[in-house]
């Protein structure tokens, strides 16, 4: 491992670092601190970086050096003498070599497949064709470097996304997490180091929120088609997410005792198990949403077993009901452009705001804890967390004014 030290008659910092057994040293013009000591050592983490991978290259870190000739002659001999002796053998005696990674991943995917829900599924096949195939599938696995993995995230973050100039971090995680389960698997099973090592997950953004005030939400409701105005009633007053309200059937509306039992969820066209097991619960039919019900069985109840349904009685198409009635029904309001899912903030907020339970709400919502509550929409709810002041400014009123009555008792 290299260092970063000092010479005693200048007091300026170098570089000091070793290369197949031989000493380089490096002489930089700045002076010895903490703040220089700091900027000598970063370089010096890329350089034992790049030799660590194979990829440095002394001329572009420090050109004109006397170094250059030196570091070539010996990294020359090195890979001749490589070259020379027999093939090193990285895996284990009594373990096969390792295959290339298209076959290799279709195997995992195979084999993986009975622990995956639907939706999850699709989105490993979909990541596959798309992504991890293409770039490392000719590759043997034992090939593949933590060099190329970062090339491949940056190639990933370069292109664009949906509705977006760039792919968000959390899409680009996604792919990165299924081809570190891949490399993690094989390496495990032909007793080779995985190459996923030391890389971090892309720091996600915040989620943004952008509820809707109560005054917009019964604008909405009241200027709605009237086929979907149950529809978008049980949406904001529910909480409930678009797969699950698109995916809700009538034998999970319970009338009698005032309950919405969340089963199933839809995607792509078909019902399947929810998000999450916490995403599994029972949501009480608040005034409006019972309402809305209740005209919606007397409309629709014959024609499906679906709560909300086309005129064929098949679940809606959330991109349908989003391009032709959410989408414009903003524009001529002249409200905001929302995606729908802001309806389920909204719902958070509005029970937030009257003083519910957050407990209470947490689970209404489907979420694990209040963690998430107190996260993202605690910004929106300032007495929440009584972090607006009004606590002090209403202990203030009151120890005035009883000051005030003492004064008038004198």
């Amino acid at each position: 491992m290299g260092n970063v030290r000092a010479r005693k008659e200048t007091g300026k910092l170098y570089l000091d670092f070793h290369c197949e057994g031989q000493r380089f040293r490096e002489q930089t013009a700045l002076v010895d601190n903490a703040k220089n000591r700091k900027r000598v050592q970063s370089l010096l983490d890329k350089v034992e970086a790049k030799l660590k991978l194979g990829e440095f290259v002394y001329e572009e870190f420090f050109p004109g050096s006397k170094n250059i000739q030196k570091f070539k002659t010996i990294t020359s001999q090195a890979s001749q003498q490589a070259a020379a002796k027999p093939a090193r053998i990285t895996s284990e005696p009594n373990r096969p070599a390792a295959p290339g990674f298209a076959s290799f991943s279709r195997q995992w995917q195979q084999e993986k497949q009975v622990e995956w829900r639907a939706s999850h599924a699709r989105n490993i096949e979909c990541v596959l064709n798309s992504s991890l195939i293409p770039f490392f599938g000719q590759k043997s696995l034992q090939e593949i470097t933590k060099a190329e993995i970062l090339t491949f995230r940056t190639e990933l973050a370069s292109k664009p996304g949906r509705g977006a100039p760039f792919r968000s971090p959390k899409t680009i995680n996604s792919h990165m997490a299924i081809l570190k389960s891949i490399l993690e698997e094989a390496s495990d099973r032909y007793g080779f180091e995985s190459p996923y090592k030391n890389i971090k997950p892309l720091k996600l953004q915040r989620s943004h929120v952008e509820p809707f005030s109560l005054a917009e939400v019964n604008q909405i409701i009241g200027a709605v088609r009237k086929d979907y105005k149950h529809y978008y009633t049980v949406r904001f007053y529910s909480g409930m997410r678009t797969g699950e309200i698109d995916g809700l059937r009538w034998e999970h509306v319970d009338f009698d005792r005032g309950l919405i039992a969340v089963r199933e969820t839809l995607v792509a066209g078909k019902t399947e198990y929810t998000k999450t097991d916490g995403s599994q619960r029972d949501i009480p039919m608040l005034g409006p949403v019972r309402e809305a019900l209740q005209a919606q069985l007397a409309a629709t109840g014959k024609l499906s077993a679906y709560v909300f349904c086309n005129t064929e009685g098949k679940p809606l198409d959330h991109n349908n009901v989003t391009k032709r009635v959410w989408y414009p029904l903003l524009r001529h309001l002249g409200l905001k452009k929302r995606r729908p899912y802001q309806t389920r903030h909204t719902a958070a907020t509005l029970l937030l705001a009257a003083g519910e339970n957050p407990e209470w709400v947490a689970r209404f919502l489907g979420h694990a804890s209040t963690e998430m509550l107190f996260k993202v929409y605690s910004r929106y709810i300032p007495n929440l967390t009584r972090m607006d002041g009004s606590a002090f400014e209403k202990l203030l009123t009151i120890q005035t004014a009883a000051e005030m009555e003492d004064l008038d008792h004198v």
